[in-house]
């Protein structure tokens, strides 16, 4: 799996419970941004990303997990179209395209979730974003849709992440 990270005001806590279930359920993993310094996050962590994000491949991943936190909107990466294009490059290649929180404004904004049951956070703007791109809200904590997987928010990880892997049926 690719985790992409925004490079400031990540939210530590999502990254960091999301690599203890990958490795805990064998799920290898590289972190990515669109920066080769550190980034950092809200609380001050800095994680240097593996690679560049434009120099990811979709063909050496299973799936794309896009990080939430305030460097979201901070960075207006929902804008930032070679963002959108890697989202929209694995979901055409049928991979896995996750998002936790505010970060389901990205896979909005791709145009890669019409038709498709999205959980949304707490939050009118994302909300707003996925009634526009003709995504349908679920108000469950997360939600499989296809290829696309989105957990309403950091909050609801802890708690969805076993569900999750069982329902994608991973061992």
């Amino acid at each position: 799996m690719l985790i992409f990270i925004p490079p400031i005001d990540f939210r530590e806590e999502s990254l960091s419970m999301l690599k203890l279930f990958f490795d805990r359920w064998g799920i290898s993993y590289k972190t990515t941004s669109y920066t080769r310094a550190e980034c950092r996050g809200k609380h001050g962590a800095r994680v240097k990303p593996d690679i560049h994000t434009a120099e990811a491949d979709v063909h050496d991943y299973d799936g794309l997990v896009f990080i939430d936190g305030e460097g979201i909107d901070t960075s207006k990466l929902y804008e930032f179209r070679p963002l959108l294009d890697l989202a929209m490059i694995f979901d055409r290649a049928s991979k896995q395209v996750w998002s936790i929180g505010n970060a389901t404004k990205i896979i909005a904004r791709a145009n890669i979730i019409k038709g498709k049951e999205i959980a949304i956070p707490r939050n009118e703007e994302v909300l707003k974003l996925v009634r526009l791109f003709h995504g349908e809200p679920s108000k469950e904590n997360y939600k499989i849709s296809g290829n696309i997987i989105t957990i309403g928010s950091s909050v609801n990880l802890e708690a969805s992440m076993d569900s999750l892997f069982s329902d994608l049926k991973i061992k």
